[in-house]
């Protein structure tokens, strides 16, 4: 759930994503015994192989993987990208803390630009490691990839960190790091310099008064750029996260003065320690905020029997919905299964309740008539998580609904049973969006009918028969080939098809004159008939989804981005409000006998050649030209059938809105000096090229 332009938790962390490793290519590493020397065949070198054998092969060792493509650990090396190093640091720290072996955890920013984190938890173990003789434990974590002490659970119940690569790829990226432990009275460090050790593990005598892990790093200026730096109110933030998400960690932090400006709001030293969780926080961001019931439902729900412990803090207010969630302390920004059971125990609480009053008019409530209004966090502790994707960004651990649901289900219906005059207002409150959404709904659906009978709609638009703009879809499509197969293809009750012929004109770089005389936008505006512009009006859009489909080839691509930069700056709110998409038509058809496969690329074909199709008989492949070439019945099981086709949701970035719209008018604009040095600029990044 995004809510980046929602004053109310403007002061919200946004932690980067943890991304695992990709695993080790052990079959590259494997020795491949060679044939008897009698039967060994002399080397060819096949036609056309540039020079392509055994020797062309290279395998990374120990933590180049992530120097080389820091981009598969980190997500990039923006800024983002080196916060994300404190996040892996802290995170270790907090795993400590939540399995009850810690209670503070020191975060300190210095002017040199080095970041440090203490905690007094166990320690990481520094004696040699069984797998590996000569090297100290802590010398392995920090330098192998998948060194961890959280794959069996024997160290960890829970934990925010699960593939062992956290704290080595911060030692990669990390021009220098020195780590001490205080560990059974003694006190050990070692220093190391891009992921390799300087000098062994040291002795450094005894301690009495000390205990845990103090980790203290300068992220590489090679990896990150000269001038990258900590932002210190970010790391601020990202800290003071952690401390609200539990409540038993007392987070201390310090900032050199020199990295604070003039009246910046960070503070040189604050103390963090929320006993009441959730709830203080939420009570605190609310501040004077109206709520629909005085009390906040917030509660804990400890682990028993194995299954995991949760607590959230929920209470309704005059915004947008807003629901932060979190598992194993790890920021869930596009929600998951987690959140699902919140919404399901809420709604169902509700309308149990409603019905125990006899509320007849709480029949039609629906979940998103609960949450709209909703504003509140969840957190919740499982082994074992299991994530949607490599960011972290949305849990898929299908036991987690019923964890949530199951622990909030006798909480909410006893808060509801104790405070009946508030659970009557909050039921009125729930019943007033409902209706709203329905007097809405009839309200658009007449419009619509009054729009279709008034609107002189394009020619060559063939349109859906159902009134209601809710599921409807408009395919745009290039050139009457295409045009022809998406109609026999369609669903005729709620898929319309409007044909473009060629390229659109490319709106960034015409003027308000040349964009009012083109055909092809005026036909396109008027099939929409939401206006462009400060005239544009959701509820007048006739079309729940507008669906670019062009062919998979480099014109269909051109065609899709003149559409996309159409769209961005004539009807930007018809892309903040999800409706734009693009479809993934199929390049390839693969047939074997009676199996029948489609392949979006060639590394998809490549894919499905190796996993889906035996060596027995001849895989026939045929390419598709373009969608004109189709038969209907292929488009409509490729990529028009809502069960079987992927679709990609186009969002405007709207945290970096002036940097997206200077990209825009580079790329697409009138001056070719800014095209070329956009390009200029990222062509080390490009892979791939088709040249």
């Amino acid at each position: 759930m995004q809510d980046d332009n929602n004053d109310l938790f403007a002061n919200m962390p946004s932690e980067p994503a943890r991304q695992p490793a990709a695993p080790e290519d052990k079959a590259a590493r494997a020795p491949v015994p060679a044939p008897a020397a009698e039967s060994r065949p002399a080397p060819v070198q096949p036609e056309g192989s540039g020079g392509y054998d055994a020797s062309a092969i290279r395998v990374l060792e120990g933590l180049e993987p992530v120097r080389m493509r820091p981009g598969m650990y980190i997500g990039g090396t923006d800024e983002k990208a080196l916060h994300h190093l404190f996040a892996e640091v802290i995170d270790n720290s907090m795993d400590e803390a939540v399995a009850g072996h810690a209670n503070f955890i020191e975060v300190n920013l210095d002017a040199e630009g080095f970041l440090t984190v203490t905690d007094n938890g166990r320690g990481i173990p520094v004696e040699n490691h069984p797998q590996m003789p000569g090297k100290s434990t802590l010398e392995v974590i920090l330098t192998v990839l998948h060194a961890g002490g959280k794959f069996e659970g024997k160290a960890y119940e829970t934990s925010g960190g699960l593939h062992g690569v956290g704290v080595s790829v911060v030692n990669a990226l990390s021009d220098q790091l020195e780590v001490e432990v205080a560990r059974n009275k003694k006190l050990y460090r070692q220093r190391f310099s891009r992921g390799k050790p300087v000098g062994g593990l040291e002795e450094l005598g005894d301690v009495h008064n000390r205990r845990g892990t103090k980790v203290r790093f300068h992220p590489d200026p090679e990896i990150f750029g000269a001038h990258a730096r900590f932002d210190p109110g970010r790391v601020f933030r990202m800290a003071r996260s952690k401390a609200y998400l539990f409540g038993g960690v007392e987070i201390r932090w310090s900032c050199d003065p020199s990295l604070l400006p003039e009246g910046s709001e960070t503070p040189e030293k604050a103390v963090f320690h929320f006993p009441g969780g959730l709830k203080d926080y939420l009570q605190a961001t609310l501040g004077k905020e109206y709520t629909v019931t005085r009390e906040i439902f917030a509660g804990k729900s400890e682990k028993s029997g194995g299954h995991g412990s949760l607590e959230w803090a929920v209470t309704w207010y005059g915004g947008d919905s807003l629901i932060h969630s979190y598992c194993n302390t790890i920021p869930t920004a596009d929600g998951g299964t987690h959140e699902a059971g919140l919404r399901i125990a809420l709604t169902k609480g509700l309308k149990n309740y409603a019905e125990l009053t006899q509320n007849k008019r709480a029949a039609a409530i629906t979940t998103d008539d609960v949450m709209i209004s909703a504003v509140g966090m969840l957190s919740v502790f499982i082994r074992e998580p299991e994530f949607v994707g490599q960011t972290k960004d949305k849990l898929a651990t299908v036991e987690a609904q019923r964890i949530v649901e199951n622990a909030l289900r006798d909480p909410f219906d006893h808060y509801l049973a104790d405070n009946p005059a508030e659970a009557a207002k909050l039921l009125e409150w729930v019943i007033e969006r409902a209706e709203e959404r329905m007097r809405r709904r009839k309200e658009k659906e007449v419009s619509r009918k009054t729009a279709v009978r008034k609107l002189r709609l394009p020619g060559k638009l063939a349109d859906c028969s159902q009134n209601s703009a809710e599921g409807a879809e408009l395919f745009i499509v290039e050139g009457d080939s295409a045009g022809g197969s998406a109609k026999q293809a369609r669903n005729r009750a709620n898929q319309a098809i409007l044909p473009l012929r060629g390229k659109i004109l490319n709106v960034a770089s015409a003027g308000r004159e040349k964009l009012s005389a083109n055909q092809q936008i005026s036909d396109l505006v008027q099939a929409l008939g939401c206006g462009t512009r400060s005239k544009y009006r959701d509820e007048d859009l006739r079309y729940e989804r507008v669906i670019v489909m062009t062919d998979a080839d480099v014109d269909g691509a051109h065609i899709a981005s003149l559409l996309i930069t159409f769209f961005y700056q004539e009807m930007p709110d018809l892309i903040r409000g999800g409706h734009l998409y693009l479809a993934v038509p199929p390049l390839y058809r693969l047939s074997q006998g009676g199996k029948t496969l489609y392949a979006r690329d060639d590394p998809h074909r490549e894919e499905l050649m190796r996993t889906e199709f035996n060596g027995r008989g001849k895989v026939e492949i045929g390419r598709f030209k373009g969608l004109g070439e189709m038969l209907p019945a292929q488009l409509k099981e490729t990529t028009m059938d809502p069960s079987k086709r992927t679709l990609l949701k186009v969002a405007i970035d709207d945290v970096d809105f002036e940097g997206t719209r200077t990209a825009v008018d580079d790329l697409m604009g009138t001056k070719p000096e800014a095209r070329f040095r956009f390009i200029q600029e990222r062509a080390v990044f490009a892979d791939n090229l088709d040249i």
